[in-house]
């Protein structure tokens, strides 16, 4: 075979080995444009030609790219479509191009290394085996159902019949990507192999097993309950019914894209594979031009636009490889963890012994969470953990390329501390405050270097939340809102840049909001019954629970901070001043509205109506006057 090339694909052979090459240079990951599955299947016209003259005996598929094997679909060719006849007949092309892979006479290998996700996934699982580089950047995942649909490439019909019902599901309904070792227990990959030979053992292992080695040392196929439960009807119906449970309860039914999954994946096990690629079809064609997914587009679109930058025009950004933490509460803590397990070392300073020992117990904890979660070994997690350090001092600050400050939500602290924090740090340091509401301007009136500082409020709880607000203030320079942004999307974060305004962006809406729950509770209705409401109208969680997951203390300083700049639109709520005055801080001391133990919800708080000054008795709201009086506050 002679070496052909494409702009999106290498085809080349040696020793009875083809390599089919993934990689567009106009891209930095490989995506399965139209144009990348055209090439695809020109490229597969000739390997069919070589397979069937006996001149290959295998095919290794792997990426030119070292940030990623396939990042799936474009995902912007999505709006090209408009009819559900069109999505049907893009299913089906994709699903014949990958037919063809598993067709092959001969042994057809997917190398993984970092991202594999969507389309990239499908293709590899048409593949007879897969391998995966163990560096920490590959996942292997199949998101559609965040953008509203499902694998209809294949996945959705290949996976549960690879790796098992129960494993699939939770890939399936999730869209969370699974790290190399689970991919590894779950059978998705066969070999784990080390990043510094990926290449050279890969095309080894295509050798071998084009040759009629075995490249898999054998699946346990989990134990007895996992074979009952994966392996007979009753087993799987009763999977299958817990997974619905699940989805419904965690979506209210509002998303038909996990629904559709349980659908297919149930009538597509009792089927061939012919009969459940056609089930994925339909079931594309039935989604993809809906409403649902077209607004989860949307806001993929949003989310990866503000991931990417630039976030300020002229700007560059400087490379952080330390950080300090200034206040080791919870916060403190929590953005300590998240730098460490990005690999970034972290020292946290307090002014008490107990807050620091209380801000690294947050972090180890953190780490042990994920250790749990077998998204980290134990080994990993304590390697990272060592990352993290703290003290009285501010020894380690003058190496700091970025310092936050996470102290009290009070102004005359901040600018204390900041002040002094200055002082402490490199001419080079970029200094910014987790504030969630404060001025930035005012802070920076208590600095020698304006220009070097910003906002960068992380949510709480830190591991999980996944936005963080930029807030540019009067001085600060292009330079310095570009490296918090890039430093934020490194973190795995979504940076939105705002101005120095009162609330910023998210409590400039949720703030409102939150005002107006209040104002309910004040005209006496029942506060578990419009949490209920709300959640039933399609939110993850109601006003009163979200006011706990904030922190009370929280939320009566951005209220205050609101009322004070946009006078008495915003007069805050008697009810959730006197429980702010109360001393209830919410989930972070176990008392709300709700009551917490092991920072789980124990359930409605009733005592909450006497610590806000109010009677017991509550009258039942009416659902349409709850969802129109929280949502026209946030909108207006």
């Amino acid at each position: 075979m002679q070496q052909s090339s494409t702009p999106y694909l290498e085809l080349s052979s040696s020793g009875g080995l083809a390599h089919v090459i993934f990689d567009d240079p106009a891209r930095g990951l490989n995506v399965l444009s139209r144009n990348v599955m055209e090439a695809l299947s020109a490229v597969l016209e000739e390997l069919e030609k070589e397979a069937g003259a006996g001149r290959i005996n295998a095919v290794l598929f792997r990426s030119g790219k070292e940030e990623g094997f396939i990042a799936g679909a474009d995902v912007g060719e999505f709006a090209l479509v408009s009819r559900p006849q069109e999505a049907e007949a893009a299913a089906r092309q994709g699903q014949d191009l990958f037919n063809r892979i598993a067709a092959l006479p001969v042994y057809t290998l997917a190398a993984i290394h970092g991202v594999c996700l969507g389309g990239g996934t499908e293709l590899s699982l048409a593949c007879d085996g897969r391998v995966a580089s163990d560096h920490e950047s590959t996942r292997i995942g199949l998101p559609e159902v965040q953008l509203g649909i499902l694998p209809a490439w294949g996945g959705t019909t290949r996976l549960p019949r690879l790796v098992g019902l129960q494993a699939a599901l939770d890939l399936l309904l999730t869209g969370r990507p699974a790290s190399v070792p689970k991919a590894r227990r779950m059978g998705l990959v066969d070999r784990v192999l080390p990043h510094a030979q990926f290449e050279a053992r890969s095309a080894e292992l295509a050798i071998e097993a084009g040759q009629g080695s075995s490249l898999d040392p054998g699946r346990g196929g989990g134990g007895l309950a996992t074979r009952l439960l994966d392996g007979t009807p009753p087993g799987r119906a009763l999977v299958l019914r817990m997974a619905k449970r699940r989805v419904m309860k965690e979506t209210g039914g509002h998303y038909p894209a996990p629904l559709k999954v349980l659908e297919v994946v149930r009538k597509g096990l009792a089927a061939s594979i012919a009969e459940s690629l056609e089930l994925e079809a339909a079931a594309l064609g039935s989604l993809l031009t809906g409403t649902v997914s077209r607004n989860l587009q949307h806001i993929f679109h949003l989310r990866e636009r503000a991931r990417k930058g630039p976030w300020a025009t002229g700007g560059r950004s400087g490379q952080v490889s330390s950080i300090g933490v200034v206040g080791a509460g919870v916060m403190g803590g929590g953005i300590a963890q998240l730098a460490a397990y990005g690999g970034i070392p972290v020292r946290m300073k307090d002014i008490r012994h107990e807050a620091v020992l209380s801000g690294l117990s947050h972090a180890r904890s953190l780490f042990d969470q994920a250790v749990k979660r077998r998204k980290l070994g134990r080994r990993e997690a304590s390697q990272r953990m060592d990352l993290v350090s703290g003290g009285l001092t501010y020894g380690g600050f003058l190496q700091a390329d970025l310092v936050v400050e996470a102290v009290v939500e009070r102004m005359n602290v901040k600018k204390a501390v900041l002040a002094e924090l200055e002082s402490h740090v490199g001419d080079g340091a970029v200094i910014t405050s987790n504030t969630s509401s404060l001025s930035i301007d005012e802070m920076a009136e208590a600095m020698a270097r304006p220009q070097q500082f910003a906002g960068m409020h992380f949510f709480n709880p830190v591991h999980k939340m996944p936005l963080v607000e930029v807030v540019r203030g009067q001085h600060t320079h292009a330079d310095t809102v570009e490296t918090v942004a890039a430093f934020s999307a490194s973190l795995g974060k979504v940076p939105v840049v705002t101005g120095d305004g009162p609330g910023f962006l998210v409590n400039r809406i949720l703030g409102p909001y939150l005002n107006e729950a209040g104002h309910m509770l004040d005209e006496g209705y029942d506060g578990r019954a419009i949490d209920g409401i709300w959640k039933s109208w399609g939110m993850p969680m109601g006003p009163y629970r979200l006011i706990d997951e904030v922190g009370i203390d929280v939320m009566h300083h951005a209220g205050a901070s609101l009322h004070e700049a946009l006078g008495d639109r915003l007069r805050p709520s008697p009810a959730l001043v006197a429980l702010a005055e109360s001393g209830r801080l919410g989930k972070k001391d176990g008392r709300g509205f709700y009551q917490y133990e092991k920072g789980r919800s124990t359930g409605w708080d009733a005592t909450v109506y006497e610590a806000m000054g109010l009677a017991a008795s509550r009258t039942p709201p009416d659902a349409d006057m709850v969802a129109d009086r929280l949502s026209m506050t946030m909108i207006n």
